[in-house]
Order: structure tokens, then C-alpha cells, then sequence
């Protein structure tokens, strides 16, 4: 249940990652108030005490908070230009979504024709930790409204990390921790084909990491994906694409020449050609090759 203290709130997108934000919000005593695009989506939340609106408006209106988790900056911006109808001047946005530099400045600039005071705050991790109220917040915003926004974010992470006062240092921090993300997965994806190549076993690749300096949880995760060929999502390859196009334009816009990031970007739009979009990013894995001419596929 809601309690006083805490003010009502307005999720919109509740997808992979939205969905758990907003019952871990209710959860931790905020009213809130979910809206999506599939609206399937959102009804799902009604047994958690999530209120569904009908539309972005409706969600809004009324609300303190507004915390928007879609999947890219237009995505972002026409759910906010259709809520505007039922926004109220000062009140906090929280943009949780990773939409990249070009996208957050636009966002900013459409939350001060609003009145709205904005941080731009995505979040580092993927469904499980989102389910289990783990996420990193990323954050850079106004100084004055932090303790407003701190309990929002300790609702669904184990941390938060504030960056800058200024709108875009959350986001382009995001980016680089993405790249490096991504480059885990193909590295991992690559050494057990090669693995594989040369008859080796692949899992005796995950064996030696075990326990040493190179391992992780997320090496063990994407691992174990890799080996068994259980690509159920916690972050769709689609996504992926999306964001490893973030991190290009990103890198170009500063001048800059990341032959792993261009490279990363091309692994996953072929697998995503393929036919994997819907898949966990491991399924970098099943990204086709040539070798001597011909397609070659791992498996």
C-alpha cells in the first residue's frame, strides 16, 4: 500500500526493464500510476496494486514523479507530447531510458518548455536486476530536488551514482558502460567459437576463467546462455543494436575512431539480419561468419 509520505508517480513504458521499476516503486510505498504503449504490458501490473491508465496523460496527471522507461529518445518524446495534456509544472522527470547524447538534450529542452524539472538518470543492469531492485542509477541533475529524487532510486537500485548537475553526463557515462558491456559479450562469443574451432571444448574456456581475475557474474551469465542455447531475454539483441548505434554516433560526434565499437555494432546487426532480435544479446553467439568464402555459422 501507498503512504502519505510518499507522492504518487507515473511510470511510462513497462517493458523488460519498466515493469519491475514500477512494482518495486509500488512496492516501496509510492502510488504509482503505470502507462504503455502495449497496454498488455501495463495490465499485468494491476495485481501488484499498480494503477493502469489508459493513456500517457491520464498516468501523469496528478503525479509528483514521472519516471520514463521506453526504449529509445523518439519513443521518449511522443509518450511525453502525448502525457502533456496532464502534466503539472514542477514536477520531477526521471529519465531512465538509455537514449544517447543527441536524444537527451532534446528531452531536456522539451521538460523546460514544460515546466518540468528534469534528471537525466538511466540505469545500469538488465531484468534480473531490475526484478530484484539491484539496478546502478546513473544520475546527473538540479542539486535541490535530490531528496525528492533519492528515494526513487533506492527503491529500485542497490546504488546510485551522481554524476553532474548538468542534464547529458548520465547518458554519455551510460554509453561507455555499454561499449564495454558489449564488448564482454562479443569477446566471450568469440573465444568460445574459437574454442570450438580449434576442437577444444568451450566450455573448458568458462572452466579456467572460473574463480580467476576475468571472471564475473556477467561472464558466468552470458556463458552459461552461450553453452546451452537459452537466449531468453534479459536484454533483447534488438536493444542491443539500438544502443550499440548510441555509442557509434557517440564516438563520431567526439571525433573519435572505436574500431571494436563499429565492429560490435556489425556482430550484432547480423545477428539480428538473422533472425535473433527477440534474443538475450549472448545470442552474439550465433552471429554468421566467412571462412574461406563461405557462410559459416557458430553453434
Amino acid at each position: 500500500m501507498s503512504t502519505p509520505s510518499l507522492p504518487r508517480l507515473a511510470v511510462l513504458g513497462t517493458g523488460l526493464i519498466g515493469a519491475p521499476v514500477a512494482r518495486n516503486l509500488q512496492r516501496h510505498g509510492f502510488a504509482v500510476h503505470a502507462w504503455n504503449r502495449t497496454a498488455g504490458k501495463a495490465r499485468a501490473l494491476a495485481a501488484d496494486g499498480v494503477a493502469i491508465a489508459a493513456d500517457a496523460a491520464e498516468a501523469v496527471r496528478g503525479a509528483a514523479i514521472i519516471v520514463t522507461v521506453l526504449k529509445d529518445g523518439p519513443a521518449v518524446l511522443q509518450a511525453m507530447q502525448a502525457a502533456a495534456p496532464g502534466l503539472q509544472r514542477g514536477a520531477l522527470w526521471l529519465q531512465m531510458g538509455t537514449v544517447g547524447v543527441q536524444a537527451i538534450a532534446t528531452l531536456a529542452q522539451f521538460a523546460q518548455q514544460h515546466g518540468l524539472v528534469f534528471y537525466d538518470c538511466p540505469v545500469q543492469g538488465t531484468r534480473q536486476p531490475a526484478e530484484q531492485g539491484q539496478l546502478v542509477v546513473l544520475a546527473a541533475g538540479p542539486l535541490e530536488h535530490r531528496d525528492q529524487v533519492q528515494p526513487v532510486f533506492d527503491a529500485i537500485g542497490r546504488r546510485s551514482l551522481w554524476i553532474a548537475p548538468q542534464a547529458g553526463a548520465a547518458s554519455r557515462l551510460k554509453l561507455a558502460l555499454n561499449h564495454w558491456a558489449f564488448s564482454l559479450t562479443h569477446g566471450l562469443a568469440e573465444s568460445l567459437a574459437l574454442a570450438r574451432g580449434l576442437d577444444v571444448d568451450p566450455a573448458l574456456v568458462v572452466q579456467a576463467v572460473a574463480g580467476g581475475p576475468m571472471d564475473s557474474g556477467f561472464f558466468q551469465a552470458k556463458a552459461a546462455a552461450m553453452l546451452s542455447g537459452d537466449y531468453g531475454a534479459s536484454f533483447t539483441v534488438a536493444n542491443a543494436v539500438k544502443d550499440a548505434r548510441l555509442v557509434a554516433e557517440a564516438a563520431a560526434g567526439a571525433g573519435l575512431w572505436l574500431e571494436g565499437a563499429e565492429a560490435g555494432l556489425q556482430r550484432f546487426e547480423r545477428v539480428l539480419a538473422a533472425g535473433h532480435g527477440d534474443k538475450d544479446m549472448a545470442a552474439s553467439h550465433l552471429a554468421p561468419h566467412r571462412a574461406a568464402g563461405r557462410p559459416r555459422q557458430e553453434s
